[in-house]
């Protein structure tokens, strides 16, 4: 049954993919501000957690996701201004 933790963590990392990428295209990013924070606490705990443990699968699921969520609280915070704008 572990493949099932491992699905669904694998599911949680590649979700942040296409997200980070319309928001990179778009130069900034619509997401909820407390979702993002919360999202790459999380995901910055469970790495740190797993690297304790030494699971390396773990930590480079999470440590994805945590570059995801970063990805996206930088476009939050410092959104890409339009030329002509």
């Amino acid at each position: 049954m572990q493949w099932c933790a491992y699905v669904g963590l694998a599911s949680f990392s590649v979700a942040w993919i296409p997200q980070s990428i319309d928001t990179i295209k778009a130069g900034r990013c619509e997401v909820n501000a407390l979702f993002l924070f919360l999202s790459m606490t999380g995901s910055l705990a469970l790495m740190v957690y797993a690297l304790m443990r030494g699971d390396a699968v773990f930590s480079t699921v999470n440590g994805l996701t945590t570059l995801g969520a970063l990805v996206n609280i930088y476009y939050r915070r410092y959104p890409r201004i339009a030329r002509g704008s």
